[in-house]
């Protein structure tokens, strides 16, 4: 049994990790903790440069064309970087609800300027309520041709205080409807909001804001499952790049500290906590490639596969992370320590998109019990 990336796959790996290093060191990443926008103009226009922004984008609109296990590849090396910036947002909450939904002159439009990066995006799904499913959504859309007029709010909002655009789900006379809603313009309120994770997730008020219809009236939730299935299964892959290099911070260290007059790692208790970590990053990165082969070959029991994973990644990286903490002792905990940044990530992801509690729940109603 075969388990290994493809040849593209191992390019594209040793590729990313290489620019990151380079681009997106520590130093980077603390620096954008305390940015008003979260990331740097920069970096993004060489990564577009990379064709990573387009990495999924057909090729006849500007991007590369490759698959989601492709992007799930990029997105481990993008966990283990801890690279701030509205990627996620772009790739998974614009990108593929245009593939998905978008008739072709809004394909033509929006897919080019997010592939070549001139376009950010966001998904506005979550409210107050803090619900995962259709219920949760209750700002109000009305629909008049094909102009939406939204009323509501939505939180949580990932980079929204630097997108160009957000895809907005909200309720209409027919059920949940899509909008491809600009955000500069008088009816787009946003507020940042203080994370554990210093990441930049936003509260957005709609007050009769406008924009243009995705797919058709009524039919955004479903519309919106495959995006909601790749969007989890790239938080699972960023978690599982995080609690490789959480594991490898920690190991490195247990060698290195001595204590009684040895290295800490000679101590059985800090051994198995080492073995801990590996047997469950290595899990996670199992149960995350299923996933994603999964969703991106149209498995029957993609949905499953889906929340098996984010269930299993979640607990599984809480474990590695809190492990590389107790390693370090208290000094991990301190702002000096690189370790301290991939347990505060780790606690933004494990929450994306359903915590633990949510995904076990829905594996068993599709087991029906």
């Amino acid at each position: 049994m075969d388990l290994g990336l493809s040849e593209t796959q191992e390019l594209l790996k040793n590729a990313a990790r290489e620019f990151l290093e380079n681009e997106c060191p520590e130093t980077h990443v603390r620096e954008m903790e305390e940015d008003d926008k979260g990331y740097s103009p920069e970096l993004w226009a060489k990564m577009a440069e990379q064709g990573w922004q387009g990495l999924l984008i057909p090729e006849e609109y500007g991007g590369a064309g490759l698959d989601f296990l492709d992007l799930a590849v990029l997105l481990e090396e993008f966990g283990r970087a801890l690279v701030p910036g509205p990627f996620m947002s772009t790739v998974l909450g614009g990108a593929i609800p245009l593939i998905v939904a978008g008739s072709e002159a809004q394909k033509q439009e929006y897919l080019p300027k997010i592939a070549s990066g001139e376009a950010i995006f966001t998904l506005a799904l979550t409210e107050p309520s803090a619900r995962f499913d259709e219920q949760g959504i209750e700002a109000e859309a009305s629909v008049s041709g094909s102009e939406v007029t939204l009323n509501g709010t939505k939180l949580f909002v990932s980079d929204a205080n630097v997108a160009d655009y957000m895809v907005v789900a909200a309720k209409s006379s027919g059920g949940t409807t899509l909008a491809v809603v600009p955000t500069n313009q008088p009816g787009v309120q946003i507020r940042q909001l203080l994370t554990i994770a210093r990441d930049k997730q936003c509260e957005v008020v709609l007050d009769g804001a406008t924009g243009e219809l995705l797919g058709e009236e009524g039919a955004g939730w479903d519309l919106l499952q495959p995006v909601i299935q790749r969007y989890t299964v790239a938080e699972a892959a960023y978690l599982v790049g995080l609690a490789q290099m959480d594991f490898e911070i920690a190991v490195d260290y247990a060698k290195e500290r001595v204590q009684f007059g040895r290295p800490i790692g000679s101590f059985q208790a800090i051994q198995h906590k080492c073995a801990d970590m590996v047997t469950d990053v290595d899990g996670s990165r199992f149960i995350m490639y299923k996933a994603a082969w999964s969703v991106n070959t149209d498995q029957d029991d993609r949905e499953m596969a889906v929340n098996m994973a984010k269930a299993w990644t979640s607990d599984a990286t809480r474990r590695v992370v809190a492990h590389g903490q107790q390693i370090h002792g208290g000094i991990g905990f301190t702002k000096d320590y690189k370790i301290q940044l991939y347990y505060r990530r780790q606690k933004r992801a494990e929450l994306a998109f359903g915590d633990t509690e949510h995904h076990r729940e829905l594996v068993a109603q599709q087991l029906g019990i």
